[in-house]
């Protein structure tokens, strides 16, 4: 019952959160980059930075945030991770480090996730970045741009990615 609540909640929040979406800076340059990624689906985090070196940004400009499902008993040092447990019943985010990626205002940010995702879709949807990339499957409210690519080829996801900041004039 109280998970049906915090998915309501979530719906109810992203609801709310695409309302107030302030679009008016949409096409600034590309500075600064955010992914917001599922951890279960890929972690190669590594080519994340990569990508962003090669789009001409340095590492210092590139942030990333991931969602596990629930966190594993191993401990771990990563501050940039968000679990289902850390999202209240009434849907906001108890989470410090993520409200914070959140806040930043990034000119880009991408969700590499594969289709429909309660929780990082409530994320991109509080995000106040400027220009929202996401793929096929997602919800198309949430973004400005959803791209057709298998995410698991990274040399495709490279080059579409890197197309559509061209075409858009953000690099």
């Amino acid at each position: 019952m109280l998970k049906k609540v915090k998915h309501l909640s979530l719906r109810k929040h992203t609801e709310k959160n695409l309302s107030e979406r302030d679009i008016s800076q949409r096409n600034t340059p590309l500075k600064y980059l955010g992914f917001l990624v599922d951890e279960t689906f890929f972690d190669d985090f590594e080519m994340l930075y990569e990508f962003g070196n090669e789009l001409g940004l340095q590492r210092k400009d590139i942030k990333l945030f991931t969602f596990v499902e629930t966190r594993r008993k191993i401990p771990s040092l990563r501050q940039n991770q968000i679990t289902n447990k850390e999202f209240t019943w009434r849907g906001e985010i108890h989470n410090q480090n993520a409200r914070e990626f959140l806040d930043f205002p990034f000119d880009v940010l991408i969700g590499y996730y594969k289709g429909k995702h309660e929780f990082l879709s409530a994320m991109v949807a509080q995000s106040k970045a400027k220009f929202k990339m996401g793929f096929n499957g997602a919800d198309e409210r949430l973004f400005d741009l959803l791209l057709t690519v298998d995410l698991q080829n990274t040399d495709a996801f490279k080059s579409e990615v890197n197309k559509y900041l061209k075409i858009f004039k953000k690099i």
